[in-house]
């Protein structure tokens, strides 16, 4: 752990401006949607066109209603590389299935939808000039990668003339609660409960028949599954296939190969198995494997309807099937909602107030019209709303921040699996560096290494791992090899190239496990006072499932008992690890700390402390990268023996630099100058010895 002890019971995109002054942010409700519509009536002339990205339907879509108003509208869905290449398989072919329920939607309304492949801001500028759009309609954006293509196709559309002038680009977004005023928005989610405030009724399109397009138009084809993937294929960088398949195998699974490779035992095997391909008619889980729900809005309706009524008995086949899925994805009480509805929650096909509508609509049901203020009378609704409800509150504060982006270091989000991961960059050219922080920090622990790091002649990233800092928190298991998994992820789809990778405390230990498991990421790596142990002469590779990973009762009340405890002790705590300057554990890192104690979901991300597996040996974890490895330590670690872990690092770690320094756990933001110059002159010497070697060659 990075920040907090506890008590011993044990990219492809350019930079921009970081605030995007051209986007306009607008925050209608469905009571004054019709002002909103006003709007739009006294400028309703010429052509509308409705831009689909992750708003995969007709249910509940308050630009859908706009756009109804004007003469002529051309609904369109642009297949865009940059933003498939982040889908999985099964979420690709989620997207398909959604796209060609979408256009059918659509013509029953008397409409169609343009299917066009390719950069959206050519495709939406050629259409925009070929119809003389008046207006485009997007959906409002907090992903750093899709503001900067909506802010390019902004500035195309200033190149297309028609005769009221350039089309001009309306940003919507659904509102879940009435919020006029995001410069207000508390910061913490406990005092945002406070507001109490109400969440809006989901929108009906009141019209049967929507606009046609004025022209003649080549509406398109919807593209088979295997188009898409070929689509991919032939867009990606020279190194893009080979590292696109590492994202299709899971961390677990290449370490099971490394271990019976090597010749060493598993503690104990995984309960691997096939899942059958069969037809799936009428079933709400339309992809192949048959995962999550899918399809149209009205299928996930029905899903939504079942899983709410999981405690009801059904003669329903297809409610009988999700009840089953119930079970087999419930890991942790809760997580089966995000595992089963969150893809089609990610993209569009039901939005979130739908999700709460129809939840405490049941929930009225099941108690003659009241809402108890003691709790849901279901688990299944209490899920669905919780889920909803954070996924909204991290939605804001990434809205909020980047409106407020004008700080020294900008912050950056990326949607990983749906959820919405924090980082910031900086630097404009050089060898790519990765920052990677302890339990309980966020990027911002690197605060004054990230320019320090990046004036040196370097371009660094800096992440907030998932269930940290200003980054989601949703209920899932969380475990050290699905952080790994996402850091994996975000060098490929967001740095794009091999990296230098830097981490402290337990993020430390995730730094080894990716040069582990994927060291064609990886130039070297820098491990700043790491979790995890060397073990001699091991025999073993302890390897845990899924299935190990249960909450149990005593997990779930240590997880309320700690978050009480560090809520208490987060400032003498903090000042521990910083035992020679403890003036840097100031208030920012404090304030910081406990407001993230607060966020929705932070009780799971601390039940996942019971069952966090970081017996995998260190020494087995560097063997690939045994030349590429530099150990900073802070010997006045006040959590672990340094002098002990030093002394096992040389003697069981062939090849490995060791810098020792007058510091405490967290050596990066104690003696921030110290360790920047170290890990600058290290980088320094790695790429020279990479370029002496492939002269060599």
């Amino acid at each position: 752990m990075a920040l907090l002890t506890f008590p011993h019971f044990s990219s492809h995109f350019p930079l921009l401006s970081s605030h995007f002054p051209s986007l306009s942010f607008s925050f209608p409700n469905t009571r004054s949607f019709s002002s909103t519509r006003r709007y739009c009536s006294m400028k309703a002339t010429g052509t509308a066109i409705l831009w689909f990205k992750h708003d995969l339907r007709t249910d509940d879509h308050p630009a859908l209603l706009a756009a109804s108003a004007f003469p002529s509208l051309v609904p369109i869905y642009v297949f865009d590389h940059r933003i498939l290449s982040r889908f999985s398989d099964e979420t690709l072919e989620l997207v398909l299935l959604a796209v060609e329920d979408l256009r059918k939607s659509l013509k029953d309304r008397g409409s169609d939808l343009v299917i066009r492949f390719g950069n959206a801001e050519n495709v939406i500028q050629q259409l925009a000039t070929e119809v003389k759009a008046t207006c485009v309609f997007a959906e409002q954006e907090v992903e750093y990668e899709l503001r900067f293509i909506i802010d390019v196709v902004k500035q195309r559309l200033k190149s297309v003339s028609v005769p009221q002038g350039s089309p001009r680009i309306e940003l919507w977004r659904t509102p879940f609660y009435d919020i006029k005023d995001l410069e207000n928005l508390p910061a913490s989610y406990d005092e945002f409960k406070k507001l109490r405030l109400s969440v809006t009724t989901p929108l009906q399109l009141s019209v049967s028949k929507l606009p046609g397009a004025e022209i003649e138009l080549d509406w398109g084809v919807l593209p088979s599954y295997d188009d898409i993937k070929g689509f991919l294929t032939s867009n990606q960088q020279k190194s893009g296939e080979k590292w696109s398949l590492m994202k299709e195998t899971s961390a677990e699974t290449i370490l099971r190969r490394k271990v019976l490779k090597s010749g060493n035992n598993i503690e104990r095997s995984s309960r691997f198995g096939l899942t059958q391909s069969r037809e799936r008619n009428g079933s709400v889980f339309v992809t192949q494997k048959g995962n999550i729900v899918g399809g149209s809005t009205n299928n996930v309706l029905n899903a939504l309807a079942a899983y709410l009524r999981y405690l009801e008995g059904t003669a329903r086949d297809d409610w009988q099937e999700v009840h089953e899925k119930v079970r087999a994805s419930e890991s942790r009480n809760g997580a089966s909602f995000i595992g089963l509805f969150g893809p089609a929650l990610s993209l569009g096909i039901i939005s979130r107030r739908k999700v709460h509508y129809e939840a405490i609509k049941y929930e009225k049901e099941r108690n003659a019209g009241f809402l108890s203020p003691f709790g849901y009378s279901a688990a299944t609704i209490a899920a669905a709303v919780d889920a909803v409800c954070s996924m909204e509150w991290y939605w804001l504060l990434a809205l909020k921040n980047q409106k407020n982006n004008h700080g020294i270091h900008s912050t950056r989000i990326w949607k990983w699996k749906g959820f919405l991961i924090q980082y910031s960059v900086a630097g404009e050219d050089g060898p790519a560096i990765l920052l990677v922080h302890g339990f309980g920090a966020f990027w911002e622990h690197y605060r004054d290494n990230i320019h320090g790091l990046a004036e040196s002649g370097n371009r660094v990233w800096a992440i907030t791992i998932l269930g940290f800092g200003k980054s989601e928190k949703p209920n899932v298991v969380y475990t050290e090899l699905l952080w790994a998994e996402l850091l994996r992820d975000f060098i490929v789809d967001i740095v794009g190239e091999p990296v230098h990778l830097v981490g402290n405390s337990i993020g430390g230990y995730l730094v080894a496990i990716v040069a582990r498991v994927w060291s064609d990421l990886i130039k070297s790596i820098v491990l700043i006072n790491s979790a995890g142990n060397v073990i001699p002469r091991y025999s073993f590779i302890p390897l845990s499932t899924i299935q190990d990973r249960q909450t149990s009762g005593a997990s779930w009340l240590g997880s309320r008992i700690l978050v009480f405890y560090l809520r208490l002790r987060t400032q003498e705590l903090l000042k521990k690890c910083y035992p020679t300057r403890v003036e840097r554990a100031d208030d920012f890192l404090i304030s910081e700390m406990l407001r993230a104690s607060y966020d929705p979901g932070v009780l799971v991300v601390l039940e996942s402390i019971f069952s966090f597996n970081l017996s995998i040996p260190l020494n087995f974890l560097l063997e690939d990268v045994k030349e590429k490895v530099l150990i900073i330590q802070g010997m006045k670690d006040p959590i672990s023996d340094s002098n002990s872990k030093v002394a096992m690092l040389k003697e069981h770690c062939d090849g490995v630099m060791i810098k020792e320094l007058d510091a405490g756990h967290c050596p990066h933001d104690e003696v921030p100058e110290r360790v920047n110059t170290i890990i600058c002159e290290w980088i320094l010497g790695v790429e020279s010895n990479n370029i002496l070697a492939e002269c060599a060659v």
